[in-house]
């Protein structure tokens, strides 16, 4: 039994606004055997297209290599745009050792609620991924749930959004659930009416594209 515990705290400030939340890195970020090309920082792995999405949406020019620049150009740009990263799994048990949210036993989560009450100007969080089982917006329904927080319905049009009252603050939280941007997400993405229609319009348009108009729209 491998325990597959989150690599990296929360990367939250004050001013931050927009958070992104996700579930574990791969399980290597976690042993430290990076690959070459990898980040050693928040959606690192250089097979994950996170940081290449918004590297296309606001032109950054990001370095896409395993060195300390790389970790210090994602963490500026997270702070000048106000957004955090806080992914809900704390650590999950795994009998294969790979980055399948499936593949999570015993999970252990991190308490989102009282980052929202600590971090009190975050107005919105962005799910890596959607309501299936062991992904981040399944994971937080269950953690509104344990506190007897209602989870409300603002458009069923993917992205997913809800909003929900904070139950100390009394403020009202945006979520949004993003497409997942792994690979492992790409044949939902392909059965996805709207695109299927801009792929028409365009044979060279693909699955990497809809994510970008996708994720500009929430990020910017």
């Amino acid at each position: 039994m491998f325990l597959h515990k989150h690599p990296y705290p929360p990367f939250l400030f004050e001013g931050v606004r927009k958070v992104i939340v996700g579930t574990l890195p791969p399980p290597r970020f976690s042993t430290g055997d990076l690959k070459e090309g990898d980040v050693n920082f928040c959606y690192g792995s250089r097979d994950g297209q996170l940081w290449p999405i918004l590297n296309e949406i606001f032109k950054l020019n990001l370095t896409f290599a395993t060195n300390n620049k790389a970790i210090h150009e994602r963490k500026a740009f997270l702070k000048t745009h106000k957004i955090g990263i806080c992914d809900i799994v704390d650590s999950a048990e795994r009998q294969k050792i790979d980055a399948s949210d499936l593949g999570m036993a015993n999970v252990r989560l991190r308490n989102i609620l009282k980052y929202l009450e600590d971090f009190p100007s975050i107005e919105t969080l962005l799910f890596t991924g959607g309501n299936s089982k062991n992904g981040p917006e399944y994971f937080f329904r269950k953690h509104l749930k344990v506190s007897s927080v209602g989870y409300n319905v603002v458009s069923n049009v993917v992205p997913r959004i809800h909003q929900f009252e904070h139950p100390k603050t009394k403020r009202t939280i945006k979520t949004v659930s993003l497409i997942a941007p792994s690979g492992a997400a790409n044949r939902a993405v392909g059965s996805l009416r709207l695109y299927k229609d801009l792929k028409d319009k365009n044979p060279n348009f693909n699955t990497f594209n809809f994510r970008v108009l996708q994720y500009r729209e929430h990020f910017i």
